[in-house]
């Protein structure tokens, strides 16, 4: 099964409370929201499409927990909660034992067995949306196959950084792109072996 993460960013790397502000996951951060003003038609499409398309959802614990009861709620007009809700979600958590979100198994304990576990089955794709320091995890262990990073034309200057100052070096492969009305542009590239260097 190939693992796709999906990230929305600034141009200055931060991929935090792109949708708003919430104080249980950004608590004290002022500058949320920052993704909505530059979401036109085609662009909400394209992320749409991105979140129909998978097999199942890769969530951390606090993406959960703000999805589970926001997505999960909104179900049945075709949108974002449906393409979420309808498909199976594998939650990496230490804590839940019986998630409410009908369709979730957790992943605790020895979660990079629990993630191999996965993507040794054929075909299908798992899609990580959100879920920032999992990501960032799975990075580091080499177990993204794909980066599908949608980046708004806007400079925070401060919030959580998507990629972090020391982390693995990854070359990547461009794929596809697509430049949208607003200046954004998402692109999907292929995560692959350590960068050459001249």
């Amino acid at each position: 099964m190939k693992l796709t993460v999906h990230v929305q960013i600034t141009l200055d790397g931060v991929a935090q409370a792109n949708g708003g502000n919430n104080e249980y996951t950004d608590p004290g951060f002022t500058r949320g929201g920052w993704a909505l003003p530059l979401g036109d038609d085609e662009g909400v499409q394209y992320i749409l499409d991105d979140w129909r398309r998978p097999d199942a959802f890769l969530l951390g614990r606090t993406t959960y927990d703000v999805f589970a009861p926001y997505w999960g709620s909104q179900v049945g007009d075709g949108g974002f909660g449906d393409a979420i809700s309808s498909k199976p979600k594998y939650l990496v958590s230490n804590t839940v034992t019986n998630p409410e979100w009908q369709g979730t198994t957790v992943l605790s304990g020895d979660v990079l067995s629990g993630v191999r576990t996965l993507k040794a089955r054929s075909g299908g794709e798992l899609l990580v949306v959100g879920s920032v320091r999992l990501a960032q995890w799975l990075f580091e262990h080499e177990l993204v196959d794909e980066l599908d990073l949608v980046q708004f034309p806007v400079i925070l200057g401060e919030g959580k950084q998507f990629f972090p100052l020391h982390g693995p070096d990854l070359a990547l492969e461009l794929l596809s792109y697509r430049v949208f009305g607003t200046g954004v542009v998402a692109r999907t590239f292929r995560v692959g072996g350590r960068p050459a260097y001249a």
